[in-house]
């Protein structure tokens, strides 16, 4: 079995695992997610631990994965999870109006993001957009939608990057 699969997950205070025949669904503080259930995997609650068991020798990868997945499930009903990113360029701006982000990206346009359900968008300053929620994936997708409106581009580097990210930044042309 995966090293991963082996590692049981601590079901934190409040958090209830609810193990279907085709459906897992994890309740806490901050909402309910639910996932398929993968028919070669089960899930069994023991002393407040979620354990996974692969039912044969195929799907040991798999059960590694769910695993991941299902843990992140667990952290982010209980504690959620944060994505920040960060607008660089002269009059890039993000306000937040009610569910919608505007974007002032350079274009002739404003550009209007509607967030899904599930996710806050918030605005510390006018260069900062903070993602939040309990679904990890869902929060990944959304910051990935909003960084394609304005790649970073590689000669000065302006555009919509992540926290942190590192652009590898290209000589300019020389006479």
């Amino acid at each position: 079995m995966s090293r991963v699969a082996k590692r049981p997950i601590a079901l934190l205070k409040g958090v209830e695992i609810k193990v279907s025949s085709e459906v897992i669904s994890v309740k806490g503080p901050n909402g309910t997610l639910s996932i398929a259930k993968p028919a070669n995997v089960d899930v069994k609650i023991e002393d407040g631990f979620a354990l996974m068991v692969a039912a044969n020798d195929e799907s040991i990868a798999l059960t590694g994965t769910f695993r991941a997945i299902l843990a992140n499930m667990v952290t982010g009903v209980s504690e959620g999870f944060t994505r920040k990113l960060e607008l660089v360029g002269v009059g890039y701006r993000a306000a937040v109006d009610g569910k919608n982000l505007n974007l002032s990206l350079g274009y002739s346009h404003p550009v209007v993001f509607v967030a899904p359900e599930g996710i806050t968008i918030t605005t510390p300053t006018q260069t900062e957009i903070l993602i939040s929620g309990a679904d990890k994936q869902l929060i990944g997708e959304v910051a990935a939608k909003i960084r394609a409106y304005r790649k970073p581009e590689p000669y000065k580097g302006k555009g919509i990057r992540y926290a942190g990210e590192k652009i590898i930044m290209k000589e300019a042309k020389k006479a």
